[in-house]
């Protein structure tokens, strides 16, 4: 199934504000903190995707807010072979 690209946007913007916000004394000052929690905000504009794509994606994005700069390429490649052709061939 291809979802529209702005789709793949939506979840990249995301993942970008998720991974600003992380830090990794996060559970142990905020008991409320869930990466869970932001893995599933991250990927809610994706969820229509099948059941294995959206877990590949849900382990990138998940070492994306916690590494941005040493995972933000595969996380690219990734939704570059998921989303839609841009010139729509």
């Amino acid at each position: 199934m291809s979802l529209p690209q702005e789709q793949f946007d939506e979840l990249l913007q995301r993942t970008g504000l998720a991974s600003l916000f992380y830090y990794p004394e996060i559970a142990v000052d905020d008991r409320d903190y869930s990466l869970e929690n932001d893995l599933t905000y991250c990927l809610e504009p994706v969820m229509a995707l099948d059941a294995a794509d959206l877990e590949e994606l849900r382990l990138v994005v998940g070492r994306v807010i916690t590494n941005p700069s040493a995972h933000r390429a595969e996380l690219i490649e990734l939704i570059i072979e998921l989303a839609p052709d841009p010139t729509g061939e």
